[in-house]
């Protein structure tokens, strides 16, 4: 999932009149990724074991340093992304066992 929607997209845009650089990912692709990490630590959630809700955050963190380690243009600071990406997926897994907990009550 996380390769198919963003590990392709590796170009940065800059804009021409204030150079700022954005990118390389759109709106559009975050929030893909997003929606199918949240149905996929639902389902984790509702049908299996409640440890099964770590593999999503796991694998999409595993997934995403090596595309950003690996990145052409990378800034060696993936590691602390890193972090901030398996902190985010682990607390959405938390709250996505949390919501699937409350729901099968």
């Amino acid at each position: 999932m996380q390769v198919g929607l963003l590990a392709w997209d590796t170009q940065r845009d800059v804009d021409p009149v204030t150079g700022m650089s954005t990118g390389p990912y759109e709106a559009w692709q975050v929030l893909t990724v997003g929606v199918l990490l949240l149905g996929l630590g639902l389902a984790a959630a509702w049908r299996g074991p409640g440890w099964l809700v770590l593999v999503v955050p796991v694998a999409f963190t595993v997934a995403w340093s090596v595309t950003a380690a690996t990145a052409p243009d990378g800034d060696g600071l993936w590691p602390v992304g890193a972090l901030l990406v398996a902190a985010g997926t682990a607390v959405g897994g938390g709250l996505c066992w949390v919501l699937a907990s409350a729901l099968r009550r």
